[in-house]
């Protein structure tokens, strides 16, 4: 990110948003638009941010596996067929046995 190309206020990105839009394509990069001086909101191209969704995604996986991994070496976990069988009796679920 260029900083002095890629923060822009938004009353210039109004003016001038065809300028910008050709920009964001062109380098793949966000543009950050502020309000007063502050980050208001972000820009990304369409590619750019299915990307940004997909790592959002990965990484929320990713934690999620390791506070499982944590649980198991914590000693928090039970055998699943233990669990199923609790289960299924709390919800009077008939089983084929």
């Amino acid at each position: 990110m260029k900083l002095s190309r890629d923060i822009q206020s938004l009353s210039v990105f109004k003016r001038d948003s065809t300028k910008f839009l050709r920009q964001i394509k062109k380098t793949g990069e966000p543009i950050v638009l502020t309000v007063n001086g502050k980050a208001a909101a972000v820009l990304h191209d369409p590619d750019g941010y299915q990307e940004y969704l997909q790592d959002k995604k990965r990484q929320e996986v990713i934690a999620g596996i390791r506070r499982g991994m944590e649980d198991v070496k914590a000693g928090r976990t039970r055998p699943a067929d233990e669990f199923f069988d609790e289960f299924f009796l709390k919800y009077d679920i008939p089983t084929k046995e």
